[in-house]
C-alpha cells in the first residue's frame, strides 16, 4: 500500500490541463483562464465625480459663497466648456469633470438658487474625484493565466471590454459504474440490489468543479461488458469506474482492462475508508477506479478526484484545503492507514470550530456523509486524544461536495 500524499502525487503527475478554446464571457465563469486578461481600454476614462453635486474649484468653493453654475455634467454627457474663477458646474456620479475644475461640493453641502449655488461647506482640493486610471490602465493584466474565474471575475473582465475570454476546455470526464446489484434509482431493483447512488453523486460533483460528466449505463460484473463500456470513454479527458476495484471474484475492472491495454499505476492505498483505489492508463485515457462502497467513493473523489479536476481544468491540482479544530470527542489511537472521520462542526473557543464525529463510521451511510460537514485527519499511526484537543480537518462545504 501506499501513502495518500504519494497517491495524490502520482495521479496528479500524470495528468495536464486540457487545450485551451475562447468562449464569451457568459460561458467563462468556473473555468480557468489559460491566457491573461489585458484591459482595452482606461478604468474611469477621464475624472469623473464620485458623487452628485457641483464641479468647482477649490480655491473659489469656501463656506458661504456664492458661486455661478455655467452647465451641467451628468454621466455621459461632458460639460463641453471650461470652469472659471467664480463658476461651478452641476455634475452627477460619473459625470465627467469639467477641465478648469479641481474638486466637488457635495449637493448635501450646498443651496442652490437659481443660476447660482451657495457652498455651505468648505471644499478641500482633489475632493470626491475619481482620477483616471484610477481602476487600471490600457493595457494592463488585470486577470492571470491560471485563475478560476469568479463572478467578480468576470464583472472586471467585461469592465476592461473583453467580451472573449481564453479559457481551459471543461474536462470531460466518463463515470462508469460496475456490478450486478446495482440499479438505477427508479428501475427494478435486482433480488438482493441497491440503487446505484455513486454515479450521480459523482456526476454532481464533477459539475460543481468546472467538469463535463459523462455517465455511461451501469454494466454488470462483466469483463466484456466493462470493456466495451471503457472503450466508449476513450475520448474522455478521464475514466472514473466505481466498483470492481478490489481483489474478489466479481472485482473485474483490472481484469477486464488489462487486455485492451490498461497500464496499472497502483491500487492499494494506507487510508480507510478507500484502501481499493485504482489508477493507471487505458490507451491515452487516465483510468482512476473508486471503490463501490459508496462513502468510501466519495471520501476518495475529494482526496483525489477534485485534484485531479483542477489538474485538468488548468490548476496545480493542491491537496483539500485544510483548517484547524478541537475534536468534539475522544479519538482512540490509529492504526497504520490514514483515517478520516465524518464530523460535523459546531462554533468553539475564539472561532476556533469543534469537530464532533459520528459515532458510527461505517462506509456504507450516505446518511451520515450527506450530514457532514468535515473530515477529522488522523495520520497512521496517531496517538489517542483526548476531547478538546487540536485536530486538523477538511472542510466540505466549499468543495461543491
Amino acid at each position: 500500500m501506499i501513502s495518500v500524499e504519494e497517491a495524490r502525487a502520482r495521479i496528479i503527475g500524470a495528468l495536464a490541463a486540457t487545450p485551451a478554446e475562447t468562449v464569451p464571457l457568459p460561458a467563462a465563469w468556473g473555468r480557468v483562464l489559460a491566457r491573461p486578461v489585458l484591459a482595452r481600454l482606461t478604468q474611469p476614462p477621464a475624472d469623473v465625480s464620485a458623487m452628485d453635486g457641483y464641479a468647482v474649484r477649490a480655491e473659489d468653493a469656501a463656506a458661504g459663497t456664492w458661486l455661478a453654475v455655467i452647465g451641467a455634467a451628468p454621466a455621459g454627457h461632458p460639460f463641453a466648456g471650461q470652469i472659471g474663477p467664480g463658476q461651478a458646474v452641476r455634475i452627477f456620479t460619473g459625470g465627467v469633470v469639467p477641465p478648469g475644475a479641481d474638486a466637488i461640493l457635495l449637493q448635501e453641502d450646498a443651496k442652490a438658487e437659481g443660476a447660482r449655488v451657495l457652498v455651505q461647506e468648505t471644499v478641500r482640493p482633489n475632493r470626491w474625484i475619481r482620477r483616471r486610471g484610477l481602476d487600471f490602465a490600457e493595457g494592463e493584466e488585470v486577470l492571470s493565466t491560471g485563475r478560476r474565474l469568479t463572478a467578480r471575475d468576470i464583472g472586471l473582465a467585461a469592465a476592461g471590454n473583453a467580451p472573449w475570454l481564453a479559457v481551459h476546455r471543461a474536462p470531460r470526464i466518463g463515470i462508469l459504474a460496475t456490478g450486478d446489484e446495482i440499479a438505477l434509482p427508479g428501475d427494478p431493483i435486482p433480488a438482493g440490489g441497491i440503487v446505484s447512488s455513486n454515479a450521480h453523486a459523482l456526476a454532481a460533483l464533477i459539475r460543481a468543479g468546472g467538469g463535463d460528466p459523462l455517465v455511461l449505463p451501469i454494466v454488470p460484473d462483466d469483463s466484456q461488458a466493462i470493456a466495451e463500456a471503457a472503450r466508449a470513454a476513450r475520448a474522455c479527458d478521464l475514466l472514473v469506474t466505481t466498483g470492481g476495484a478490489s481483489v474478489g471474484d466479481h472485482d473485474l475492472v483490472q481484469s477486464a482492462l488489462g487486455p485492451q491495454g490498461f497500464s496499472l499505476d497502483f491500487w492499494k492505498i494506507a487510508m480507510r475508508p478507500g484502501k481499493p483505489l485504482i489508477w493507471g492508463q487505458l490507451g491515452p485515457t487516465p483510468v482512476l477506479g473508486l471503490p463501490g462502497n459508496p462513502v468510501s467513493a466519495l471520501v476518495c473523489s475529494v482526496l483525489f478526484l477534485i485534484p485531479a479536476l483542477d489538474r485538468l481544468s488548468g490548476l496545480p491540482g493542491n491537496p483539500p484545503r485544510t483548517i484547524h479544530a478541537l475534536a468534539g470527542a475522544d479519538l482512540p489511537e490509529n492504526d497504520r492507514r490514514f483515517d478520516h472521520l465524518r464530523a460535523r462542526l459546531e462554533p468553539g473557543p475564539e472561532g476556533m470550530p469543534i469537530a464532533v464525529p459520528f459515532p458510527v463510521q461505517d462506509s456504507s451511510m450516505m446518511k451520515t456523509l450527506a450530514r457532514a460537514e468535515a473530515l477529522i485527519l488522523r495520520a497512521p499511526g496517531a496517538p489517542a486524544l483526548a476531547t478538546g484537543a487540536p485536530v486538523e480537518v477538511i472542510p466540505l462545504g466549499d468543495l461543491g461536495f
